[in-house]
């Protein structure tokens, strides 16, 4: 009888492991999304290259996104399709492109795109395929707008 002790201990643990919730995780409601992911371990990461990251960042007259509006300035039906679409920016062309100056940071790189990834996937898609399209080509006159504002 005293071997059973063993088998019911390990039953204990496996089960407050996988009932136990994981530190750092936060449930994110994103319009009609919901995100399980841990912001703190991304700022963590990034923070241990911000620095190096922002000084080579010579482009000091604008920003690409606003730190005085947010994802709650967005209509909240369509705020999980802006975040998927801002994490597909970074996921296709900032992080395949980010030439990196060191091999310190390439790690930390990687582990935040693979956050973006992961949070990514958990997004369903916005709209459906053919409806995106109709709807971008429908709205072809505000972007030639956009553009024509720029002279």
């Amino acid at each position: 009888m005293k071997g059973s002790g063993l088998p019911l201990c390990l039953l204990t643990a496996v089960f407050y492991l996988f009932w136990t919730p994981s530190a750092g995780l936060k449930t994110l409601h994103v319009g009609s999304c919901v995100i399980t992911t841990n912001l703190q371990e991304m700022r963590k990461g990034f923070s241990e290259i911000r620095d190096r990251v922002q000084a080579k960042d010579e482009i000091i007259d604008f920003s690409i996104l606003s730190k005085s509006e947010s994802l709650q300035d967005t209509k909240p039906a369509d705020r999980c399709c802006l975040l998927r679409h801002i994490l597909r920016l970074y996921l296709d062309t900032v992080f395949k492109n980010y030439q990196i100056p060191g091999h310190h940071i390439l790690p930390k790189i990687s582990t935040l795109a693979n956050s973006f990834l992961t949070i990514k996937k958990e997004i369903r898609l916005c709209l459906q395929p053919q409806e995106a399209v109709v709807k971008a080509l429908g709205e072809v006159d505000i972007l030639l707008r956009w553009m024509d504002e720029m002279e």
